[in-house]
């Protein structure tokens, strides 16, 4: 997720749940072949074998429409020890789509198909390519034409957005949609995602799509025990535990005070949705742009 599951967050939250693996944010690849620094500023974890420092798999996600272009960025990032590649097709934002990126290739499946099949061709065969995409642009007549083209481009799995480009984020998700989109996989493995923000909603989301893999988005960040509650049916943490692994975030954060408190107050107010202390401490803090303020403000 772009903005917002980084380095920092990657390895927070893939300590507090037990993630099958996690994907970066986009790469964005446009008029060149990106230098060894780009890749592991991206994604630090190339450093570590693509492990958090937990030792959960981390898959770069790699967005762009020039075929060459992606298959050389992917075999270079395989090269530096990537261990999987993810191609963005689902990004619905009007900044990325204007530029010919992510959901705006929806209405183009043979250069889909094009980037995904080099792709696939450019990296050793170990390395699983896979791709997200969402239902459509204004709606679902898109989806079998695009599915269809990932799957024969040799995609290891798919995982698809319930909803539509125009839809952003506003519901409803339609998780029968997904369960269609299997219809035209040939047999590649279909990833539900969209909305799967409880253990009751991801068990009627696998019944409803028949998808035996969940891709959970923002609701990993909200409600950061997740996974956990769905996998064992463990309660909820608790807010001790979700305040203390924030502060630890931001204790463990490198770079410019503005900006780490920032990113703490941006996950702060995301788990305001689930914890009503959190709104609390967001009130406390809001005005705060320091590290230690924030530190000390939070002991008292």
């Amino acid at each position: 997720m772009e903005g917002l599951t980084d380095f920092d967050m990657r390895r927070t939250l893939t300590e507090l749940s037990p993630y099958a693996w996690c994907v970066t944010e986009f790469l964005r690849i446009t008029q060149q072949l990106l230098p060894s620094s780009v890749f592991l500023r991206h994604m630090p974890e190339l450093e570590t074998a693509s492990k958090t420092a937990n030792g959960t798999p981390v898959h770069l996600q790699l967005l762009g429409s020039d075929p060459t272009l992606m298959a050389e960025n992917a075999a270079k990032a395989a090269s530096l020890g990537a261990l999987a590649i993810d191609i963005n097709f689902g990004c619905p934002a009007k900044t990325v789509n204007r530029h010919r990126g992510g959901a705006a290739l929806l209405k183009e499946p043979e250069l889909i198909h094009r980037i995904v099949l080099a792709v696939r061709n450019a990296v050793p065969s170990e390395v699983p390519v896979s791709a997200k995409i969402r239902l459509g642009t204004d709606d679902a007549s898109e989806m079998a034409e695009n599915v269809a083209a990932i799957a024969q481009a040799g995609s290891s799995w798919l995982t698809i957005h319930g909803r539509t480009k125009a839809q952003g984020y506003r519901p409803p998700v339609d998780w029968h949609a997904i369960a269609d989109a299997r219809r035209y996989a040939n047999g590649m493995t279909i990833i539900a995602n969209g909305d799967v923000h409880s253990k009751v909603a991801a068990e009627m989301c696998q019944q409803i799509t028949g998808c035996n893999t969940l891709m959970i988005g923002r609701a990993a960040v909200s409600q950061p025990g997740l996974v956990e509650e769905i996998i064992s049916g463990r309660e909820s943490l608790s807010w001790a535990a979700v305040r203390q692994a924030q502060l630890k975030f931001l204790a463990e954060m490198n770079g410019q005070d503005v900006r780490m408190v920032g990113r703490y107050k941006q996950w702060l107010a995301m788990t305001a949705l689930h914890y009503p202390e959190a709104a609390a401490d967001f009130a406390l803090i809001k005005r705060l742009k320091h590290r230690q303020a924030v530190f000390d403000t939070m002991a008292l």
